[in-house]
């Protein structure tokens, strides 16, 4: 009995290296992949032809004001707009609860920013990562993005929008530290190797739908 329990845990352990062991390599993997493609702000204002500047959508408030994340992002996704880097911002979250709703939290931010309302898209089916980019691709037809969230996110995002076929980069909105990085971080790692496998299977989203031209008017994309 004792050789049998000895042998299950030396069994388990290795199970455990070997688990370990690949999500190390695959977030390597990933971060190495991505980073060439983390510009600053003055090289993502200097790229032609970007058909949006994708900002992902985090946590509101139950005020309805954006959280210090989210906050962030949409200043850097407004700053790079105004720069020019592209004439469209496209904002992708969850607007899945009638009661809880990030997308039009952003449009509303950045309106309030002067940015007019048409030049901004709203994804309301955005509930991952994943579901963003696969829905930039293939709702909004978009070929060639700019990606705004945190860098720790950034890496992610940019390899899922590069296994979907989108030519994409990514600028950091990283204007201050956060509480609870550290778990944001293990989490992310985790995330990082699930969606190393979504983007072999490529799963539909949630929703699809039918096609928005990002050439057109943002304002198709209200709900309000």
């Amino acid at each position: 009995m004792k050789k049998i329990v000895k042998r299950l845990s030396l069994l388990l352990l290795c199970a455990t290296f070997l688990v370990a062991g690949s999500a190390v390599g695959i977030n390597a993997h990933i971060k190495h992949t991505a980073a060439p493609r983390i510009l600053s702000p003055d090289e993502a204002a200097a790229l032609t032809d970007v058909d949006c500047i994708l900002v992902l959508g985090c946590g509101v408030r139950e005020n309805g004001q954006p959280s210090s994340m989210l906050q962030d992002r949409l200043t850097r996704g407004i700053e790079l707009y105004r720069r020019g880097a592209s004439p469209k911002l496209l904002m992708s979250g969850d607007h899945g609860k009638e009661h809880y709703d990030e997308v039009n939290t952003m449009k509303r931010f950045a309106v309030e920013a002067n940015v007019p309302s048409q030049d901004i898209f709203m994804d309301h089916a955005g509930f991952s990562t994943y579901e963003s980019m696969y829905r930039a691709k293939e709702i909004f037809k978009a070929e060639k993005i700019i990606i705004v969230t945190q860098e720790y996110h950034l890496y992610r995002a940019l390899y899922i929008a590069e296994k979907l076929g989108i030519e994409a980069y990514g600028v950091s909105a990283d204007y201050r530290s956060y509480g609870g990085q550290f778990m944001r971080d293990v989490r992310e790692i985790l995330a990082r190797c699930k969606d190393a496998a979504t983007v072999i299977v490529r799963p539909k989203p949630t929703y699809l739908g039918e096609p928005i031209s990002l050439n057109g008017n943002g304002d198709i994309t209200n709900d309000r």
